[in-house]
């Protein structure tokens, strides 16, 4: 029988992790893995079916901690699933690992309680945490209080000045999306009003009236990367291929008209991975990390993300290396390219789960570059609507050419999709991703081999492969996506060419 591992989640890494779990193959282990999902967005179940994916299915009551929990925990009861691993950070604030430990299961889920949850949901005390274990971070940071401007004026000056821009922070939970990044003393106002009208609501539900909390941080320079790592019960851990995001919601630099959205699209490797850097990394970010979850008694089975900045020499050399915030679960969209080249998930997974992950090397597809690309609901609509991520239109009818997309080796993953009557629908949003991988042939540059990637996805696109039907034009695509995913290799292959 085949060694169950449900991934609990609606959005896409859910799915892919099931995916890949059940058909990437080791080179090392004979184990057979049937990769589940608990829960899924509407649209999963059947276009799995449609796709003959090898997934399956287990319902939850609804969205909530409660109908999580009591579906994990039937599902272990009745001996449906051997383990599971939990996606949505909120589920951790919500204490789920906490309730399926009281059920007596607790070695067979993936996550922090709730107690430790800090670590992602509250960025104040996370940096607190991370300043006593050693874990480098920006060079400055403060606390002021939302309601506070001049304070705040006053800081934010006063860290361009010094440090050449500033780092404003909703320090609670935001879906990847609470940063707002200023580089000169025009953008102050109008970057902390827009933060002040999205969080403000949350801040009075969490705070009332009176203090605000802000985190304030000196811009950080260098190459922005990703780690993602397995860890076990024992503090053995295992880092697996690094991934680039594109957070922002068109190219360029973030600011108050290009809002960082939570992932357009994601690349593996990064253009800056290196022993080296992966090597700076254990050292600097995990070891530390890890010990002092120990310490403090949070240490479980878990998956840490942390975000980082590294600065390289002009040999492609790390020469340091800088934690921006730590994510207690992997990342949308960079963990969709991660586990694309792993070989050997299921099996790390299940090295995890018994405490053996310094027996198991993780196994990559190192000649191989995997890329997503986010399609989202574009601009347009009965109220023109400004399109993602503001106002979007909703419930319009998708066009898929399935026969197409696998012939040309590409996966469509549903997001933001919902299934009725035997149609698809786009929900608003990010509506699914296209994600594919290619080999890197002898020879040639990896940013030819991406750009040949990133053409194929464009052309399935432009050729309206996978359309949204705007209700005002039958034969137009409500879609937008970036056309930027992965041309940092190009960047890279310039700069650091000899």
């Amino acid at each position: 029988m085949p060694i169950k591992i449900a991934f609990a989640g609606s959005d896409s890494r859910t799915l892919v992790s099931a995916l890949i779990v059940s058909t990437a193959k080791s080179e090392n282990s004979k184990k057979e893995f049937r990769g589940m999902v608990f829960r899924g967005s509407p649209a999963m179940k059947p276009l799995a079916q449609l796709s003959g994916w090898p997934v399956d299915f287990l319902e939850t009551k609804d969205n909530s901690i409660d109908g999580y929990a009591e579906a994990v925990i039937d599902a272990f009861r009745k001996k449906k699933i051997d383990y599971t691993v939990v996606m949505p950070e909120d589920l951790f604030y919500q204490g789920i690992v906490d309730r399926v430990c009281e059920a007596g299961y607790g070695e067979k889920i993936a996550g922090l309680i709730r107690e430790a949850s800090f670590i992602e949901g509250d960025k104040i005390k996370a940096k607190e945490f991370l300043r006593k274990a050693g874990v480098p971070m920006a060079d400055d940071w403060t606390v002021a209080n939302a309601k506070d401007f001049k304070s705040i004026l006053r800081i934010c000056l006063e860290y361009i000045h010094k440090f050449g821009g500033v780092v404003l922070k909703y320090p609670y939970t935001a879906g990847g999306k609470g940063s707002r990044v200023i580089l000169n003393s025009w953008q102050i106002k109008k970057v902390f009003d827009g933060m002040i009208k999205e969080y403000g609501d949350n801040y009075k539900k969490l705070c009332g009236a009176e203090n605000w909390p802000l985190l304030i941080e000196s811009r950080m320079s260098g190459m922005e990367i990703s780690f993602t790592a397995l860890v076990d019960k024992k503090g053995s851990f295992r880092i697996l291929p690094t991934a680039m995001d594109y957070p922002e919601r068109f190219s360029g630099q973030s600011g108050p008209d290009n809002p960082i959205t939570g992932g357009m699209g994601s690349i593996s490797p990064h253009p800056a991975e290196t022993r080296k850097v992966m090597e700076m990394a254990a050292e600097k970010i995990f070891q530390p990390l890890i010990g002092a979850m120990k310490k403090a008694g949070y240490l479980r089975q878990c998956i840490l993300y942390p975000g980082c900045f590294v600065s390289l020499d002009e040999n492609k050399k790390p020469m340091a290396i800088r934690v921006c915030e730590v994510n207690i679960r992997p990342g949308e969209p960079e963990f969709q390219v991660v586990a694309r080249r792993t070989r050997n998930l299921g099996a790390l997974f299940e090295a995890m789960f018994e405490g053996k992950l310094d027996k198991v090397e993780v196994e990559t597809r190192e000649d191989q570059i995997a890329m997503t690309m986010a399609l989202v609901t574009g601009k347009g609509g009965p109220k023109g609507q400004k399109g993602y991520p503001w106002s979007c239109t909703r419930k319009e009818i998708m066009e898929m050419d399935l026969v197409y997309l696998k012939k040309k080796g590409i996966t469509l993953v549903p997001s933001a999709m919902e299934f009725q009557d035997g149609k698809f629908f786009s929900d608003g949003s990010r509506v699914c991703y296209i994600t594919a991988n290619t080999a890197v042939k002898p020879g040639q540059k990896r940013s030819e081999s991406v750009k040949a990637l990133r053409e194929k996805l464009l052309r399935a696109f432009d050729e309206g492969k996978i359309r949204v039907v705007p209700r005002e034009n039958p034969s137009g695509n409500r879609l937008d996506l970036r056309r930027d995913i992965g041309d940092h290799y190009e960047i890279a292959d310039e700069m650091f060419k000899t």
